[in-house]
């Protein structure tokens, strides 16, 4: 099956449908204009511009709008061959929105390719800044109109929000792709745990990148052509010189390993610097900064990353507007593979960028788009197959509460008597390397979970009854868990599986929680969930009392998927996921005792029509 768009009824006019009315006037330029721009602290900032070139010789090119794009990794290669793509990050926007008629103007952001300066952070507070400042530098240009968007996958999704956030009044539209909200939350501690996929494999490729150290770079897919040859210098640095010198700034920049471990806590602060906290890198930190006419797009995929599917969910809540829209695919990380397990090839066959047209087109050019006509949630449901849309997130309300019983079936009522099963924690037990987070580290996968069955074989598995009809289950299941630790501190994963008729299970989603962290939920209204959100700080971090039972709930990341007739409902339970997270406690595997019985241990599915269905 495709995630294609065409899904009867799920759009008035789909992405596909609105790009094959969209002419295109005007081809991509050869190459752009680059030059630095300078920030209030003298800091120079490189910067490419691609212009709309006429297709009809002598033709005159009126004054166009602008989408920024702000890149870590690299705005433009050297080659050492025409034909390889130097942007292999940033290409996809200037080949596409430039014939549409927008100038594309994509920049180094500080302390990375050919800019200036060095990073003190992720996405730090003074970058932010610095982004302002380029968009003012932009409006004066001869051939800008003054209106503004931004856009890009990840890092560059990130930066767009950052970029509205600031207030310039050009900035009108954005479309953060795959973009975190909270870094804390969805990225850096996913559950309370270290994600050892930033502070390693991501982390290696950010000081090869800053540091030019090409060698190093060649073991990553995305930059692993020999034949990509370093940061592009800007047009007046002919010789280079001044490209030397940004990079051997670079080598002093900081290193997200050595950073975030000081911040185990949320709201925790780097020890050189009380201000500079995980916060205050985050997007959402500053969403209540957003003006309200600024249109956003949040664009994710069920299997994006960590937690970037709750990033574009809770931005699409904490802002409310009538120009907001949420769109979630069957997706990795950027899109690049459909992940569904009944997919028919690799990679994705949805038109995003020409969505992302659409929506520029509205906000940016005020065309008639029709897009005001179309429902602003769009969804796809995996083992279904198809597109939804609603008018809000949830779709629906109603949940069904499964519970585990003694015999390790998963029941629509718990068992009369109290119970448990004792687990104990391997730390050497990890859901594979083809798994949702590889991407996060640049990592090329496209067949992900492949033996799920064999995975799950060390895990406390329930399993509910053959389906007598078809579930559709869409947002996020709740875990609440009655549960005690040989040791002061674990860490519990809970994965959700379809075990089809024929015996084989097919991975669905998965959530994770650190029981450090368990008292308490956030109310944070810069990330309105309408799902458990706990609170991960020093203050109410609370070791548990080896042996005594604790409540722990916990949130599953978000899902939209069909379990069909026949097919079983897995819920299983583990305690390590080595070679995505730290274990927890330290070389000091646990035995688990999880409660079963009234009021101990029960999960909440987001179902449609639940009593109809159990």
């Amino acid at each position: 099956m495709s995630d294609r768009d065409t899904t009867p009824g799920a759009w008035r006019l789909s992405p596909s449908g609105y790009l094959a009315t969209r002419q295109t006037y005007y081809s991509v330029p050869s190459k752009p204009f680059s030059l630095y721009v300078t920030m209030r602290d003298g800091c120079r900032i490189a910067v490419d511009v691609y212009l709309p070139v006429p297709l009809t010789v002598g033709q005159p090119v009126d004054k166009v709008p602008t989408i920024v794009v702000f890149t870590p990794y690299y705005r433009r290669f050297v080659t050492q061959d025409p034909t390889v793509e130097n942007s292999p990050n940033c290409g996809r926007y200037r080949d596409f929105f430039v014939p549409h008629g927008y100038a594309v103007v994509v920049v180094d952001v500080r302390g990375t390719g050919a800019s200036f300066g060095t990073r003190d952070a992720l996405r730090s507070p003074k970058e932010r800044d610095d982004y302002g400042e380029v968009v003012e530098w932009i409006v004066q240009q001869p051939w800008a109109n003054g209106v503004v968007g931004s856009t890009g996958i990840s890092y560059l999704g990130a930066a767009a929000v950052f970029l509205a956030s600031t207030g310039h009044p050009a900035v009108k539209a954005i479309a953060p792709l795959f973009a975190v909200t909270d870094i804390y939350t969805d990225q850096m501690y996913v559950g309370g745990m270290l994600s050892t996929v930033w502070t390693g494999r991501y982390d290696e490729l950010m000081v090869a990148l800053d540091q030019d150290d090409r060698a190093a770079l060649a073991s990553f897919a995305y930059y692993g052509n020999p034949l990509l040859a370093g940061p592009q210098p800007v047009d007046s640095d002919e010789d280079g010189h001044l490209l030397a010198a940004a990079i051997h700034e670079h080598r002093s920049n900081c290193r997200l390993n050595d950073l975030v471990r000081e911040m185990p806590f949320q709201h925790d602060a780097a020890l050189h610097d009380p201000k500079l906290t995980l916060d205050v890198c985050s997007p959402g930190y500053y969403s209540s900064q957003i003006p309200k006419d600024v249109a956003i797009y949040s664009i994710s995929g069920w299997y994006d990353g960590a937690g970037y599917s709750n990033s574009a969910i809770t931005r699409f809540l904490t802002l409310p507007g009538p120009h907001h829209r949420l769109l979630l695919g069957p997706w990795d990380h950027g899109a690049r593979s459909n992940v569904s397990p009944w997919r028919s090839q690799n990679g994705s066959d949805f038109p995003l960028l020409a969505e992302v047209l659409r929506f520029f087109d509205h906000h940016l050019r005020g065309l008639d788009t029709g897009l005001d006509q179309e429902e602003p949630v769009h969804y796809f449901t995996i083992h279904q197959e198809e597109w939804q849309s609603s008018n809000t997130w949830p779709p629906f309300e109603g949940n069904a509460k499964l519970y585990p019983d003694a015999q390790g079936a998963l029941t629509t009522h718990p068992d009369a008597q109290n119970g448990c099963h004792s687990y104990q924690v391997d730390f050497s037990i990890s859901s594979g390397t083809q798994t949702r987070f590889e991407r996060l580290g640049a990592t090329a996968v496209e067949h992900y979970y492949p033996d799920w069955t064999d995975k799950q074989a060390d895990h406390l598995c329930y399993d509910s009854a053959p389906l007598k009809t078809t579930v559709e289950l869409t947002g996020h299941v709740i875990a609440h868990l009655l549960l005690a630790s040989s040791q002061t501190d674990a860490a519990v994963y809970v994965y959700l599986s379809e075990v089809l008729p024929d015996g084989s299970a097919r991975y669905v989603t998965e959530g994770s929680f650190r029981a450090l962290h368990r008292e308490g939920l956030s109310m944070s209204p810069d990330y309105v969930a309408t799902w458990p959100v706990n609170n991960y700080d020093r203050a109410t971090a609370k070791l548990l009392n080896p042996g005594e039972p604790a409540r722990l709930t916990f949130s599953l990341l978000p899902v939209s998927w069909t379990f069909a007739i026949g097919s079983r409902i897995r819920l299983s339970l583990t305690g390590s996921d080595a070679g995505h997270a730290t274990p927890v406690p330290h070389g000091r595997p646990p035995r688990l005792e999880l409660f079963l019985g009234p009021n101990a241990t029960w999960f909440e599915l987001p179902v449609r029509q639940p009593t109809a269905t159990f």
